[in-house]
């Protein structure tokens, strides 16, 4: 196992005298994908990737979250992809939990070892290649990009968190902090993916409900968090997917502290229709 602070799963299959994983569940409002159901049987393959498998946490779907998909991508020694993304108009994130990769974006080449961020704007010339001798295991984190006419694409960025302060919440004393890769008041992104740590004890005071959608992949520790109106038990290696006005709050209680890798779409008008417009009959 790895020795890294971030949670992997690893896959394989519980034998026939374990108790089936309970903790797994999908609502109208939220769905907790736990760490034990991240098994082989439920990975899935991608065009153009060599030796690599990925488990899929989280997809559009209608009438529930509806922008991101998110990956837990494991690329095995010597794996990768020459052409990664298929859709001009996505944009991603990659974050290393395990291993690290070599990342070519737009001819200039980074080494991400755990702890390392990519942002990736769409129509970016990127490849991404396993060359170490172990796995590697990363989340990406994809979204169509709204434009905006006046605003510019943002810029392809590398780094790795610890070089980054986290921003402390007013009148936590530091209990509660988030890691922000990027300005909240930058306009060319429209999703954020941050770090949150609580240190044991802290809290989410109140039920938190907005319109953004969320993803949350527990990277350590454990918690009680509340989703709609349940409290859920969470620990490191679980999956947390919020739709839109989803109540949400947190608890943890350590023993030590709790961090998750959250998603949010971000900085864009609310969309007035829904799919086509209708046609008009003629008199």
């Amino acid at each position: 196992m790895s020795n890294t602070p971030y949670y992997a799963p690893h896959g394989g299959h519980p034998a026939q005298t374990e108790l089936l994983t309970d903790r797994a569940m999908f609502t109208e409002a939220y769905a907790v994908i736990p760490k034990g159901v991240l098994r082989d049987i439920v990975t899935s393959h991608l065009p153009f990737w060599n030796k690599t498998r990925l488990w899929v946490l989280a997809r559009p779907l209608s009438g529930f979250a509806e922008t991101f998909s998110q990956y837990i991508m494991e690329v095995g020694p010597g794996g990768g992809s020459e052409h990664p993304e298929q859709d001009e108009n996505a944009e991603g994130v990659l974050f290393v939990v395990e291993g690290e990769i070599s990342l070519t974006l737009n001819g200039v080449q980074h080494q991400l070892a755990p702890g390392g961020y990519a942002f990736i704007p769409p129509r970016t010339n990127w490849s991404l290649h396993n060359r170490s001798g172990d796995c590697a295991r990363f989340h990406w984190i994809r979204k169509h990009y709204e434009a905006v006419e006046g605003v510019p694409l943002p810029e392809a960025f590398v780094t790795n968190e610890r070089d980054i302060e986290p921003i402390p919440m007013p009148g936590t004393e530091g209990r509660w902090v988030t890691t922000r890769f990027v300005d909240m008041s930058d306009m060319r992104h429209d999703m954020h993916v941050n770090i949150v740590t609580f240190e044991p004890g802290g809290v989410i005071p109140f039920a938190e409900t907005h319109v953004m959608e969320h993803g949350l992949y527990v990277l350590e520790g454990k918690a009680v968090y509340r989703l709609n109106q349940d409290w859920v038990e969470v620990e490191a290696g679980d999956f947390m997917w919020l739709r839109a006005f989803c109540p949400q709050a947190c608890y943890a209680g350590g023993p030590s502290r709790f961090r998750y890798l959250l998603y949010k779409d971000v900085n864009r008008h609310m969309k007035l229709t829904l799919g086509a417009a209708p046609t008009q009959k003629g008199r």
